[in-house]
């Protein structure tokens, strides 16, 4: 992973993504200082960085996805953005977490320096977080989010 951001358009994601920071946890919301999920936490972020929605989710469920073991969040960033080898994984790119052996990965986060992430915490809220070797290995996916414009 780049040690540093030294990209000007990476710095801006990454600050727009602090700036959530204490946001409360609420299910299905995406607003800074109101609440946001994970999901919500990205989708609230790249509207700011980027002034459109890429695409907006169907109403779900906090277990979605549990159950059926589709995964939804993979296919959609498959669909959407470009994936990057999670150890190529630089400073605001998104993450994908599984979260139990045998569920889907329905976990998501930002990248914010090569030893921490930004996420949507259930109990916590908008929290920064070591990216340790007990969340590495959850990550299942990485994918590059392009530079603003």
């Amino acid at each position: 992973m780049t040690p540093t951001l030294c990209d000007p358009d990476r710095s801006r994601i990454v600050e727009t993504a602090r700036a959530w920071l204490g946001t409360p946890y609420r299910h299905q919301a995406s607003r800074r200082g109101v609440g946001c999920d994970c999901l919500g936490f990205l989708r609230g972020v790249w509207l700011e960085v980027y002034g459109v929605e890429l695409e907006r989710p169907p109403p779900y469920t906090p277990d979605w996805s549990e159950f059926n073991g589709r995964e939804r969040l993979l296919e959609a960033g498959l669909r959407l953005l470009p994936r990057v080898p999670v150890p190529q994984a630089r400073p605001a790119d998104a993450l994908l977490f599984r979260m139990r052996r045998g569920a889907a990965a329905k976990h998501l986060g930002l990248l914010s320096a090569p030893d921490r992430f930004l996420h949507a915490y259930s109990t916590l809220g908008v929290v920064e977080s070591p990216f340790d070797p007990g969340w590495r290995r959850r990550v299942i996916a990485a994918f590059r989010l392009p530079p603003p414009s």
